[in-house]
């Protein structure tokens, strides 16, 4: 494949065929490289200007280590079809949904799953949806519960959040895949009490470690959905009864 690179002749203080191809080549990268910076800030500027126009909504992301259910609770909330797969970075940019409850509208994002040490290079692609984020009112963190090493999980989305100075901003932790947990946790030798009292330990220690507000669903079955829709749209309301107290709002 490469035998344009082959040096046909040379010499000392002589250039071959290969050494100037490669140039060309270098100089093709180059040129690619500045083309995509240059639509990376094009894009950066459009969804600047569409956050703008958003701005008098209360906003909610979701947030949490890639590959934790963040697409699927998406599609279930808002009721569209966001695409969502077992896989690293299924989601590379914000998807955003407005949502209305009983007359009360509100912004759902999905964005893409952070990583321990995302690459550098990595930051331009991400920095639309990493804007989202720092613009959003309310996080909800998803966690995949059923997944052994969860806890450094959230350790890396709050290290991450907290490097982009949204260290206050308010956050709702969202335990997912509890029906894995169950089938990972437990056997037909344990009697329906005894898995009863484990799973209130889990939920009494998870809250006593982060001690914030915390809910514990299915995406995928469906379970605890209502409770997280009415944990959320109380916080929303509040939010709005805050940002315009005096202005009846029309939606």
């Amino acid at each position: 494949m490469w035998t344009h690179l082959e040096r046909q002749r040379g010499g000392i203080g002589m250039r071959g065929p290969g050494e100037q191809e490669i140039e060309t080549d270098r100089r093709i990268v180059k040129e690619k490289i500045a083309m995509l910076k240059k639509k990376l800030e094009k894009i950066d500027l459009q969804n600047v200007t569409q956050r703008k126009n958003r701005d008098e909504m209360i906003r909610v992301s979701l947030v949490g280590y890639t590959n934790v259910g963040k697409s699927t609770l998406m599609n279930l909330v808002s009721k569209s079809d966001v695409f969502a797969e077992n896989k690293l970075f299924a989601t590379l940019d914000t998807t955003v949904r407005k949502v209305v409850w009983d007359a009360m509208p509100f912004l759902l994002s999905d964005t893409v799953g952070f990583i321990r040490k995302l690459p550098h290079h990595l930051i331009e692609s991400f920095k639309s949806t990493l804007d989202e984020v720092r613009e959003s009112d309310i996080l909800l963190h998803v966690i995949d519960v059923a997944h052994p090493a969860f806890h450094d999980q959230i350790q890396t989305v709050q290290k991450t959040l907290e490097d982009m100075g949204l260290k206050e901003k308010q956050v709702i932790m969202i335990f997912n895949k509890m029906d894995s947990w169950r089938e990972i946790t437990f056997d037909d030798l344990v009697d329906q009490s005894t898995k009863n009292q484990i799973e209130a330990d889990l939920r009494e220690s998870l809250q006593n470690k982060y001690n914030c507000q915390m809910e514990f669903i299915s995406a995928k079955s469906m379970e605890n959905i209502e409770n997280l829709r009415v944990l959320l749209k109380a916080e929303i309301e509040k939010m709005y009864t805050i940002r315009y107290p005096y202005r009846t709002k029309k939606f």
